[in-house]
């Protein structure tokens, strides 16, 4: 790497675990009225077991070369035909290795702020960014001391250890979110959300896991997924 190149930032893998997850969004102003919860399956008597509504959906997967094949097809396709995006949509880059994590919570709560009331380092962050570009978010989180502390703190709480910074990790966290009458796909991967079709407050959970299906066909050698929902506590 050259003296000009400028090194790109690690944080520690934030594992998918709710009660950790739950912590580090009270801690930065998430209310406490909200929660992340396992999803333990996606069939409706399973999804009914989830306490009270739910906002958002945070599915993590392995990246594998069937899946990377999968997206590059379908943002070709996008590409081509297009889509409809709701200026609503709060959506970021993940600039930061090993931040998808980070990334697909604040997906989830920013992107919920119609129900889910704000504090502290949350709402200061929204405020701040809220007339950003996604790229613009992603250096404004990079450089965030509070939330990559957070952060920080969040991933050695996991029940496993904390892999090491520069450990290659394979599992990616997306956010899935209802916004004006849509279901959307946050990947801050990619370079922008994906619109997955029309969706309700009613309809949102079972429109979101039926995607979360269609996710895991795409490769079907795998069986290691997770999901998280936030949900309103009983």
């Amino acid at each position: 790497m050259s003296n000009t190149e400028k090194k790109v930032p690690r944080w520690l893998p934030l594992e998918s675990n709710p009660e950790v997850m739950t912590k580090f969004m009270h801690n930065l102003g998430m209310s406490p009225a909200w929660t992340f919860t396992d999803v333990f399956g996606l069939e409706p008597e399973l999804l009914a077991m989830l306490p009270g509504p739910t906002a958002a959906l945070l599915f993590l997967f392995p990246i594998t070369k069937k899946v990377e094949q999968f997206d590059t097809e379908r943002l070709e396709k996008i590409g081509k035909d297009g889509q409809t995006v709701s200026p609503d949509v709060y959506f970021m880059k993940q600039t930061v290795g090993n931040a998808c994590g980070t990334v697909g919570l604040f997906h989830a709560v920013l992107n919920t702020q119609n129900k889910i009331p704000l504090e502290n380092s949350l709402k200061q962050f929204a405020e701040e960014t809220k007339s950003m570009s996604a790229d613009e978010r992603a250096a404004f989180l990079a450089e965030s001391d509070i939330i990559s502390s957070a952060h920080h703190e969040s991933a050695q709480e996991g029940q496993t250890e904390a892999p090491q910074i520069n450990e290659h990790v394979n599992n990616h966290f997306i956010s899935l979110i209802h916004k004006n009458g849509a279901l959307y796909e946050m990947d801050g991967r990619k370079e922008f959300p994906i619109n997955h079709g029309p969706t309700s407050d009613a309809t949102f959970l079972n429109d979101a896991a039926k995607l979360c299906k269609e996710f895991m066909q795409r490769d079907a050698d795998e069986l290691n997924f997770t999901i998280v929902a936030l949900c309103k506590a009983d």
